[in-house]
């Protein structure tokens, strides 16, 4: 069993470590929210063609392989590249649209999407269907040549800078299974009738909630068919997989500096790193590490060989979303009373660390919560009774 890269896949590595050294500059550090949302970098990654870096070429986009893509995803969490501008367009928006999108919405936004020129927000949690999705009641009903929304999202990532909304709705309340009831509308943002309110969080990253007050979508900007909105949802995570398959390259990053603040800090006249307790939940760690790692390299493995990794995908977020709150917890024990500490003389790494340690804690419900992961996981991957 070769773990290797291919030449092609390491120039391509290099290629990209380059490009973001040049990009960020050496005074970056990537460590606070407000820095992650950068047009102005996801415009410079669409000049090279990375924004639909495994997209197909028809589509303008680059048709690497997911091996590539993994790479690509690597390099951009390790080196804490801003992403949030174009991330949901890139990994989620785009390639459903490639899947099942009229030829107008592909006109129309997949070269936005490609040149960076367009963030979305994703419009999916209600204050009633989080985890059960299915239950969301935002209705959309039919009225002439348009759709009249009302309801309510809420935790919006990106809602307060997006141009579109990427928004499920009930269109059938009447359908035999909930889930069957679903559609997903393309949303402008400056549509009358829509009010976007902050939602302050403990990690300082802004989501929000969306209200809909008879806000009327033109028909075409139905995405596919009607009542088909489950499917183009489940659609949209498999899309993320290779993104999320590359997490641990981020963790990995993290982990790095933990080890270096334990090698070169003293904690009552000895260095931090003889402290055998500490030293042996760093080495769990750097197991856990190389376990993740596999599991990320296993799903783009399986993707490249035509296989839906549904209970595989679903392992591999919950030991990293796991790993993510353990590998916090012990940078609040190597770094002692500097760890919370976010800001001024004495935060440690920028105060990183600290923001890190709260946002972790989310990690476990973001993208799925893990209790319905761990169903997933039952079902699809053990054969085990509902």
């Amino acid at each position: 069993m070769d773990f290797k890269f291919s030449p092609t896949e390491e120039a391509f590595r290099q290629e990209i470590r380059e490009f973001l050294r040049q990009e960020l500059g050496p005074e970056y550090k990537g460590r606070t929210p407000h820095e992650m949302f950068r047009p102005d970098f996801s415009q410079k990654l669409g000049k090279k063609g990375w924004l639909g870096v495994g997209w197909p070429k028809e589509y303008g986009g680059g048709g690497r392989p997911y091996m590539e893509q993994l790479i690509y995803s690597e390099e951009m969490l390790y080196n804490r590249a801003p992403a949030a501008a174009h991330i949901l367009g890139q990994n989620m928006v785009g390639p459903t649209l490639i899947s099942v999108g009229s030829e107008e919405h592909k006109k129309k936004f997949l070269p936005k999407i490609l040149s960076g020129d367009v963030t979305f927000c994703l419009a999916y949690t209600e204050p009633n269907a989080g985890s059960d999705l299915a239950s969301l009641q935002t209705r959309a009903v039919e009225q002439g040549d348009y759709y009249v929304v009302n309801g309510q999202k809420t935790f919006c990532s990106f809602a307060g800078q997006a141009h579109y909304c990427w928004l499920a709705t009930r269109t059938n309340p009447d359908a035999p299974k909930k889930h069957r009831g679903i559609s997903i509308f393309m949303l402008d943002m400056e549509t009358p009738g829509i009010t976007v309110r902050n939602m302050d969080t403990m990690f300082d990253y802004a989501v929000y909630e969306v209200f809909f007050d008879d806000v009327k979508i033109p028909k075409t900007e139905l995405v596919g068919e009607l009542n088909q909105g489950w499917y183009y949802i489940t659609m949209a995570l498999d899309h993320e997989r290779v993104f999320m398959a590359a997490t641990i390259a981020s963790y990995r990053r993290i982990f790095e500096e933990i080890v270096q603040y334990a090698q070169t800090n003293k904690r009552n006249g000895k260095p931090i790193s003889e402290n055998p307790h500490l030293r042996q939940k760093l080495a769990q760690l750097a197991i856990d590490l190389e376990v993740g790692r596999v599991l990320g390299y296993r799903l783009a493995w399986l993707l490249s060989q035509g296989i839906v990794p549904y209970a595989e995908a679903s392992i591999s977020k919950v030991f990293t979303s796991e790993l993510e709150r353990r590998l916090a917890n012990v940078a609040m024990e190597v770094m002692g009373l500097y760890g919370p500490v976010l800001e001024g003389p004495c935060a440690h790494l920028d105060g990183y660390m600290g923001w890190e340690y709260k946002f972790s804690i989310m990690q476990g419900v973001g993208g799925g919560a893990n209790e319905i992961q761990k169903i997933i996981i039952a079902l699809a991957g053990l054969g085990l009774p509902r």
